[in-house]
């Protein structure tokens, strides 16, 4: 009768006291009602996650090897007006630059010559064929004038077909080189009045609608990064991974990655960026508050609430994302993290 007696008072003891009902265990971080209130502890759910951001990358904005297009002067002379500058963005077809050439003049002089030739030669042409079907001349000579009046067919067109492909006036002796698509002017290297040498790289223009993310995959996460990932640029450009260089550039031991950015998308070539790259997440997967995961001695942990305290439970966590970081295992979506007083926490968990 004693001994119970004895065994009541102990419970009601440590009721009093505060302390926790819930059975012994490794993991529980027992909190009494005052440490509770005293640490005003706050706790978030878990949510299911789709996705967690594998790295975050540096990286930089450039237009893919076939949106670059350079603009040539194809023939020597004087620029006699500027139309473009670099940062313009153009449309196809729009002058940027008018050329004044010695040559266009000469190569006009030509075709007026030609189109002359080939008057009198489609005129022979004409007679001969006459002639031969009246028995006059023999189908050699009428097969002869044709073959003339071809060839000079041929240099009407080829000459016409210059002076049209670089927009030429032959009366003033200029040409225009214009935009060869839509995009914006990336280098400008002509200045007016100064002489241009034929075939030069006048502009260089790049396709408004087609860049990409180009950054470098630490050997460390060569193998966690595949195309068809999404990657987020500087928080707000969506864009698609597209290639993962499977050789390690010996230097910086890493690997060259592209993504393509989505069409329609205002892009500043050449500005650096940050990349976040993300990958599906697996069933399991939840996200919390960034600020609820805390380091230990062999990880990263939460503390769970539990009845009598906090479970301290050691995670799988991805890196962080803004205000949220993904957990890929040991924690379940509806379970509830600790947000504040970690510090406390971590330093009750270490004197345990």
């Amino acid at each position: 009768m004693q001994r119970t007696s004895f065994l009541t008072l102990a419970i009601l003891m440590a009721l009093w006291s505060g302390a926790p009902r819930a059975a012994e265990r490794s993991d529980l971080l027992a909190l009494s009602g005052a440490q509770v209130k005293g640490l005003a502890l706050k706790f978030a759910a878990a949510e299911k996650a789709d996705a967690y951001l594998v790295a975050t990358l540096p990286a930089i904005i450039a237009p893919p090897p076939d949106a670059r297009i350079a603009v040539a002067a194809t023939f020597p002379g004087t620029v006699l007006q500027m139309l473009a500058v670099e940062g313009d963005v153009v449309k196809k077809g729009q002058p940027l630059a008018i050329i004044a050439s010695r040559e266009i003049l000469t190569l006009s002089a030509e075709l007026a010559g030609a189109r002359a030739r080939l008057a009198a030669a489609s005129a022979n042409a004409k007679r001969q064929s006459t002639l031969n079907e009246e028995g006059i001349v023999s189908g050699a000579r009428a097969e002869e004038a044709e073959a003339e009046h071809q060839q000079a067919r041929a240099e009407v067109d080829e000459k016409s077909r210059m002076l049209t492909a670089v927009n030429a006036d032959g009366v003033k002796g200029t040409y225009t080189l214009s935009a060869p698509l839509d995009g914006v002017v990336a280098a400008a290297r002509l200045e007016t009045g100064a002489p241009v040498d034929g075939m030069a790289p006048a502009f260089v223009v790049d396709a408004t609608d087609r860049y990409e993310v180009q950054a470098q995959v630490p050997e460390r996460l060569i193998g966690q990064i595949e195309p068809g990932m999404r990657v987020v640029v500087d928080g707000k450009i969506e864009a698609k991974v597209t290639s993962v260089g499977k050789v390690l550039n010996p230097e910086t031991r890493s690997a060259a990655l592209k993504a393509a950015i989505a069409k329609g998308t205002e892009i500043v070539a050449g500005r650096t960026a940050s990349a976040a790259v993300y990958a599906n997440a697996k069933t399991a997967a939840v996200s919390i508050p960034r600020a609820a995961v805390v380091e230990l001695d062999d990880g990263a942990f939460v503390f769970v609430r539990a009845e009598g305290g906090v479970l301290v439970r050691k995670v799988d966590a991805s890196a962080a994302a803004g205000a949220r970081i993904v957990i890929l295992s040991g924690l379940k979506a509806g379970e509830e993290v600790a947000v504040n007083s970690l510090s406390e926490l971590k330093s009750l968990a270490l004197a345990k």
